[in-house]
């Protein structure tokens, strides 16, 4: 005769692995849960420095950036107004002007307030604050 056991997990070594991934769920769930934040920040820094590098392509063809009025739509399409660019990139100097991953335009100043030029995020909460990201952190 055959002895037929049973195999399976007891009901308390179930309620012990949920005890266990519970606890370690309090722990790295907060961890986790602060990384698109910083992921969204470190997206910022790189649009800026290609905004950045793409103003200075567009200096060396023109011997000037863009005025703030004419902005970093100059990047894009020929900007009327002063200055003038006197040989403006017929294909532009990039596609579009990016947005920032909370949906805001990148701001520019030509002269910056924190450089030459200021090239700048408001951040999450979309206005001036402490929390702006601009090519003098990078």
């Amino acid at each position: 005769m055959l002895k037929q056991t049973s195999k399976g997990f007891t009901l308390i070594e179930v309620m012990v692995v949920v005890v266990i991934l519970s606890i370690l769920a309090v722990f790295v769930v907060p961890k986790i849960m602060d990384k698109p934040e910083q992921a969204r920040k470190t997206q910022v820094k790189q649009n800026i420095r290609i905004i950045e590098q793409s103003l200075n392509m567009y200096k060396l063809d023109n011997s000037h950036y863009p005025s703030t009025d004419q902005g970093l739509e100059a990047l894009v399409t020929k900007p009327s107004g002063t200055p003038e660019p006197r040989s403006w990139n017929k294909n532009g100097y990039i596609n579009r002007t990016p947005k920032d991953p909370w949906g805001g335009e990148y701001q520019y100043l030509n002269p910056g307030t924190r450089g030459k030029i200021d090239i700048f995020s408001l951040g999450p909460d979309g206005s001036p604050s402490d929390d702006d990201i601009g090519n003098w952190d990078l």
